[in-house]
């Protein structure tokens, strides 16, 4: 494609390859049918990737998120914002001081992202739902976290209590490190690798089994947190933690390796990428709910696939 649009193929079928664009500002201003190609390659499980981040940080509030260190023993992984209560989250109750600044450079960071990403995608723009934005200061490589919560393991997005409903799960990513990649590794797409997962796991047959239908609705009866999610967020819930637990899939399945230089952006379906994040510290990230009507191609999305082998709605 021109204007810097290059693909780099990996030369295995149902893994990801990744899309540069050198020029995303030529891509942006440029006609429909180019928006519509570069959402059908981050549909089809592919990385689009920027060298140079379109998004503008200020070099004081650049250092201060540098210079920032979380006091906390929990070593929360994420400083979250949330962009339609405009409400900061993930601090301890000694730093609520930092509350204000920190909220007003997630705020900006979040406003750009979704400026940049309306003219980039414009199939998706303004039927995105804006989830959060967030700001991870602690180094990836060996962070202490249990095992659901590692990044270090490959894993398909799935959010335990904040449902989709069936939208795809797009991240948008900035390394703000100024001296050190943020290193990922992926493997299979869900497209090639998830109904073999799925059907593997026995996932699928959870729907016609009487105990889950009805522990679902004592649950339901009880208001169990989560106990309400439609069947598609179940199963992929379940799906990303049966990867997780599954060593032998993490040490044996073909693995890609990434590496994203400071000051870079990335943009990927994490509901369709199976991904891990090895190394790499203080990176920002925009997350948008795509739903269904607005995909490209829908047909290829993990709803679309699942609700296929499972022969019914898996949405409510």
């Amino acid at each position: 494609m021109s204007v810097g649009f290059a693909p780099q193929h990996s030369g295995q079928t149902g893994f990801s390859h990744l899309i540069t664009i050198d020029n995303p500002a030529a891509v942006s201003e440029s006609n429909d049918a180019r928006g519509q190609q570069i959402c059908a390659e981050l549909e089809a499980g592919h990385i689009v990737f920027l060298p140079r981040s379109p998004i503008v940080i200020s070099a004081d509030d650049r250092e201060l998120l540098l210079g920032r260190r979380q006091s906390s023993s929990a070593y929360h992984k994420n400083i979250a914002y949330r962009p339609l209560e405009d409400r900061v989250t993930g601090l301890d109750a000694s730093e609520q001081g930092e509350v204000p600044t920190l909220r007003r450079i997630l705020r900006d960071y979040s406003r750009q992202s979704v400026e940049f990403l309306s003219r980039l995608l414009a199939p998706y723009a303004g039927k995105w739902k804006l989830d959060y934005a967030s700001f991870r200061p602690v180094e990836e490589a060996g962070r202490p976290a249990r095992l659901h919560a590692r990044n270090d393991l490959l894993h398909f997005d799935s959010f335990p209590t904040r449902p989709t409903n069936g939208a795809r799960i797009l991240r948008f990513f900035t390394n703000l490190n100024p001296a050190q990649n943020r290193v990922w590794i992926t493997s299979q797409t869900f497209e090639s690798f998830g109904p073999r997962f799925a059907s593997a796991t026995d996932l699928l047959s959870l729907l016609n089994n009487p105990l889950f239908r009805g522990f679902r609705t004592i649950a339901r009866a009880l208001h169990v947190p989560g106990a309400g999610r439609p069947l598609y967020d179940e199963l992929m819930h379940r799906c990303h933690n049966a990867m997780k637990e599954d060593s032998s899939y993490q040490e044996k399945t073909p693995k890609q390796r990434w590496e994203f230089p400071p000051n870079s952006s990335w943009m990927v379906f994490t509901d369709c990428v199976s991904h891990a994040v090895l190394s790499g510290q203080y990176a920002l990230e925009q997350t948008f709910l795509v739903p269904r009507s607005a995909l490209t191609e829908p047909q290829r999305s993990p709803l679309a696939i699942l609700e296929a082998l499972a022969g019914r709605s898996l949405t409510i």
